[in-house]
């Protein structure tokens, strides 16, 4: 794939000026490379991107010049969802790099249809290293398999294309099916003995009621 480039000579507060012309404000830097401030069109970045993804190298032509890179970054508008800013990050082809691949869930698991199950994602992504032209764009996960409760699916059941070492612990879950929570059960609350309290009230009222009589009688 392959997108073009412009440099720039707007920064900050400036950039809006860009933004208003459809145009993306970036950076390209890697090894062994000075930080280059470019601009690049916005309906264009997202059909590549959509296409891409993020662990796809594309050709970034700048004045002519082409250069091997990924997107490391983007900064997305929070209300508009648009895009305000990207990082290109050059890689050589003969250099191995590390980058973040998300996981797809697809299907639906029986345990969590037919018994109630929650499903509980635990990794959204995993760690890998390749050569920049092997490294796989996601890595899909079959939730139809969990079929018990309980039952989970780890880093070591992904398949890793050839030349991609996964940098994170096989024995890590990354997605488990857990028992349904149970209601919790309210004890009822204790009813006090009302008919219990009167008779006492009653007796009390009856010892108060003999001793003025006593203390009367003696008076008299």
């Amino acid at each position: 794939m392959q997108l073009n480039a412009t440099t720039r000579d707007k920064f900050g507060k400036a950039t809006k000026t860009i933004r208003a012309q459809g145009l993306v404000p970036a950076e390209l830097y890697g090894h062994g490379l000075q930080n280059q401030h470019v601009s690049v069109n916005a309906k264009e970045f997202e059909k590549v991107f959509k296409s891409t993804g993020e662990n796809t190298v594309i050709d970034l032509t700048i004045n002519g010049e082409v250069h091997k890179a990924l997107v490391h970054d983007i900064q997305r508008n929070f209300l508009h969802d648009t895009v305000d800013h990207i990082d290109f990050y050059q890689v050589r082809m003969d250099e191995k790099t590390k980058v973040h691949v998300p996981i797809e869930f697809l299907g639906e698991a029986p345990a969590v249809k037919e018994q109630g199950g929650l499903l509980n994602r635990t990794m959204s992504e995993v760690e890998v290293e390749a050569l920049p032209g092997d490294l796989p764009q996601k890595f899909t996960v079959d939730l139809s398999v969990l079929k018990e409760l309980n039952q989970s699916i780890y880093v070591k059941e992904l398949k890793a294309p050839k030349g991609v070492k996964i940098l994170v612990e096989p024995e890590a879950v990354i997605v488990t099916v857990t028992p349904p929570l149970k209601e919790i059960e309210v004890a009822p609350s204790p009813v006090a003995d009302v008919s219990a309290v009167k008779v006492e009230t009653e007796e009390k009222k009856s010892e108060r009621e003999k001793v003025k009589v006593e203390k009367e009688n003696q008076s008299t």
